[in-house]
């Protein structure tokens, strides 16, 4: 794994979600850093780590969840090495019974699969169907990283492109929680 900047110079191999993701921070003007792993897929925490150390970036944890009915779904943003405790997240959003969503459903709003989640996906998200919710730790780090909708490369930009730009621009309003990973 190697350190690159911004969008890579050929897509040829990359997903369209990936592609739609460069072009989404390209046409905001957000600068990145990019690396890619195709051989190791960050699927566990050890391959994680080794990409924070390339990106020089904690890559957060994404989850994809719901409330019993199935009839409204969050993606929370929070540290990756913070325990997540639904009941506590549950209690600050006044929404009892969150779980972890059908991954037909996070294909259908964010055209995302399992261990790809990223606020990136939200860019498919055009009927706003998925509320954002950030663990406000997230939001105190000078840099943020995630995947650009596939878990074979990830990126680093500054949170502030975050808060500033990204989030406008798709027109989403976080809802800002404070976990402690307790219950």
């Amino acid at each position: 794994m190697e350190l690159k900047h911004g969008s890579p110079a050929d897509m040829t191999g990359r997903s369209d979600r990936e592609i739609r993701a460069y072009e989404f921070l390209d046409t905001l003007g957000v600068a990145f850093d990019r690396t890619d792993h195709p051989d190791q897929p960050a699927t566990s925490m050890e391959i994680c780590a080794k990409v924070d150390a390339v990106l020089d970036v904690h890559i957060c944890k994404n989850l994809f969840l719901c409330n019993r009915q199935k009839t409204s779904f969050y993606l929370l943003i929070m540290p990756g090495d913070k325990p997540f405790k639904t009941k506590e997240l549950s209690g600050q959003m006044g929404v009892s019974r969150l779980s972890f969503a059908d991954e037909t459903f996070m294909e259908q709003f964010l055209d995302l699969h399992p261990g790809s989640v990223s606020v990136l996906g939200l860019i498919n998200d055009k009927e706003h169907r998925v509320q954002l919710v950030i663990d406000e730790d997230v939001l105190k780090e000078e840099m943020f990283g995630c995947h650009p909708c596939e878990n074979t490369s990830s990126i680093r930009f500054p949170t502030k492109d975050l808060t500033d730009r990204i989030l406008p621009a798709l027109g989403v309003h976080p809802i800002l929680v404070k976990l402690s990973g307790g219950g």
